[in-house]
């Protein structure tokens, strides 16, 4: 990884480059292959990279579930840049401007202000956000599941209301801890209920006097079937081993409301819930809404077969690029559909993607993406999946799981990430799963400092303070100790 001063100057200082630089929006699927593609294809000096990212590494969306169970590390699930590039530049922060009219973009970093950086050719994979609706509840109690810092989070809450519930004897209170709502029975929302419902399974089997059965899992689906990447076939197949497991099942019903944690649901179903998970669908990063970029109905970037920006009219945006999620790729293989927006498409858009425009930097044709879909696979807890190959062959089961982990692991990124999440899986086989809850820890970890720091008042009982009390007290006392000071000066 390289840094570069002349990125960070506002303005722009003009001068012309000895070779063109290419501006990569987001380091995920698309992101990180399209640039590794680039690296390959093109020296130093024929073209530099800068990828721009909130965060300094890529995070392999397939594998969120199986690292919110534990089945794998979750810092395995993740590429860090500075493995993943070499000869790179990447710069941490949001992008929050595009204006590619003026070959310029606006990046935020989470600490220092905001900067400009120019560049000749852009690629947008800025990917997608969680398609929320405003729900009454939602904002304050829903748990997203988009990002591995979210797979931990839920891990952590799931054992730690699994813990709680062990420590008291309230029948009501006990109930709501161990009622874990998942609205949304696509990909994400089955393969997170399959995989987190394994996982707190096991972890109640070492609370004595707490049984499986005390477990209370509600999928909540607005459609007809679950699955619906895959055939009924293997829809109904998966419906049927969620009820069997005691699951339970709303399918053609909305969330109403989940205010305070009282879900209401829109089939007349009402009950008190500490974990709702949205897994919901996904749209277009909203930063592309402000651009100049031409966007669909969707929001997503307009481009042609070959991944270049393209007007409504067809007409090609010149020096712009787009794939994954947050663009509408015509899909050849079902003519008149797009590319639907999964890892599949990402990972291979992006090598496409920087093929392209290492041909047009060295004055060749670009060429048109097509895909054929080599099949879905999803796992539904540890032995348990589905899987639809080619269109045609259905597999169950077992096997079905067998594939979704052979699959995946070849498309996770860098081999030393391929090795240690063998090594995770190995280990797993061998020895019990592991079932603690750090939520506390990981959550308020100055929680006992501040209530070591922040002495008790006089005359009154000695009891520890919330971290915002903790705070307030503490700025209350440096307050009144500058003043002090002042006063005898």
């Amino acid at each position: 990884m390289t840094t570069s001063p002349e990125l960070t100057r506002v303005p722009d200082t003009g001068r012309p480059r000895k070779s063109p630089r290419i501006l990569v929006l987001g380091g995920g699927s698309l992101g990180l292959y399209a640039t590794r593609r680039l690296r390959r294809r093109l020296a130093r000096r024929d073209a530099s990279i800068v990828v721009v990212d909130p965060r300094p590494y890529m995070t392999y969306a397939p594998f969120l579930p199986e690292a919110a169970a534990g089945s794998i590390d979750a810092r395995y699930v993740v590429a860090p840049f500075h493995k993943a590039f070499k000869g790179v530049t990447t710069l941490q922060g949001k992008v929050s401007q595009i204006r590619h009219a003026e070959r310029r973009v606006e990046v935020t970093p989470a600490v220092g202000e905001p900067y400009w950086v120019s560049y000749d050719h852009l690629i947008v994979g800025l990917g997608s956000v969680a398609r929320t609706l405003p729900i009454p509840g939602l904002a304050e109690h829903g748990i997203g599941f988009k990002h591995v810092e979210e797979a931990i989070s839920l891990r952590n809450h799931v054992l730690g209301r699994i813990d709680l519930a062990a420590s008291t004897w309230d029948a009501d209170l006990r109930r709501r801890m161990l009622t874990f709502t998942f609205v949304g029975g696509g990909f994400a929302g089955i393969e997170a209920l399959g995989e987190v419902e394994d996982m707190a399974r096991y972890a109640v089997r070492v609370h004595p006097g707490m049984r499986p059965e005390d477990l209370r899992f509600v999928l909540v689906e607005g459609s007809y079937r679950v699955l619906p990447e895959v055939s009924e076939e293997l829809g109904g197949y998966t419906l049927e081993q969620l009820r069997k497991r005691g699951i339970e099942v709303h399918l053609s019903t909305f969330l109403d409301s989940c205010e305070g944690g009282h879900v209401k649901l829109s089939d007349g179903t009402e009950f008190e819930s500490d974990t709702i998970v949205w897994t919901a669908g996904v749209k277009a990063n909203p930063v592309l809404a402000s651009s100049d970029l031409p966007l669909d109905e969707h929001g997503r970037v307009r481009t042609n077969a070959a991944l270049q920006v393209v007007t409504e009219d067809g007409t090609v945006v010149p020096d712009a690029y787009a794939g994954g999620d947050c663009a509408a790729v015509p899909d050849l293989v079902n003519p008149g559909q797009i590319c639907p927006p999964n890892a599949q498409h990402a990972v291979r858009q992006g090598t496409h993607l920087g093929e392209n425009l290492a041909r047009v930097l060295r004055s060749a044709e670009v060429r048109d993406y097509s895909h054929k879909n080599v099949g879905a696979v999803a796992s539904l807890g540890t032995y348990q999946g589905v899987a639809q190959m080619f269109g045609r062959f259905k597999v169950r089961g077992f096997l079905a799981w067998v594939l979704h982990r052979t699959y995946h692991l070849s498309a996770m990124p860098t081999l030393d990430r391929k090795l240690k999440i063998m090594a995770g899986w190995t280990a797993t086989l061998l020895f019990r799963r592991e079932v603690v809850a750090l939520g506390n820890v990981m959550h308020d970890p100055r929680h006992e400092f501040l209530a070591a720091a922040v002495p008790a008042k006089k005359g009154g009982p000695k009891r520890s303070k919330t971290p915002n009390q903790a705070d307030q007290a503490a700025g209350t006392a440096k307050k009144d100790s500058r003043t002090a000071e002042r006063a005898e000066r």
